[in-house]
């Protein structure tokens, strides 16, 4: 750290230190898991030949990209109630400094 002429303030709370998982990351991967569940399941049936295999596969990955996603969420959910129970207490330290005036800048 280096030294400063201005004035120093140093303050300590509790806080409360756990890890939480990343809702983001968990919605995404379950879409995705969906989507691929979605076409394993697409092809181990007979689709009708009029429509087609990719607007069946299409229709059904709606189905499950939804699911995925909402189990993702599910689990993200479940994940985050048991890390707070695992929280732990600390105290945290913050400090400020004041910077000291500057010579020939003119303050309003």
């Amino acid at each position: 750290m280096s030294e400063t002429d201005g004035r120093e303030t140093t303050t300590t709370s509790k806080v409360r230190v756990r890890r939480a998982p990343k809702y983001s990351a968990f919605i995404i991967v379950g879409g995705a898991i969906g989507v691929i569940v979605s076409m394993i399941i697409t092809s181990l049936f007979p689709f009708d030949e009029q429509t087609g295999a990719a607007a069946t596969f299409g229709y059904f990955a709606l189905y499950g990209l939804v699911g995925g996603v909402l189990l993702g969420s599910l689990l993200a959910l479940i994940l985050d109630r048991v890390t707070m129970r695992r929280a732990r207490d600390a105290e945290a330290e913050t400090t400020t400094v004041e910077a000291p005036p500057v010579e020939g800048i003119i303050e309003d």
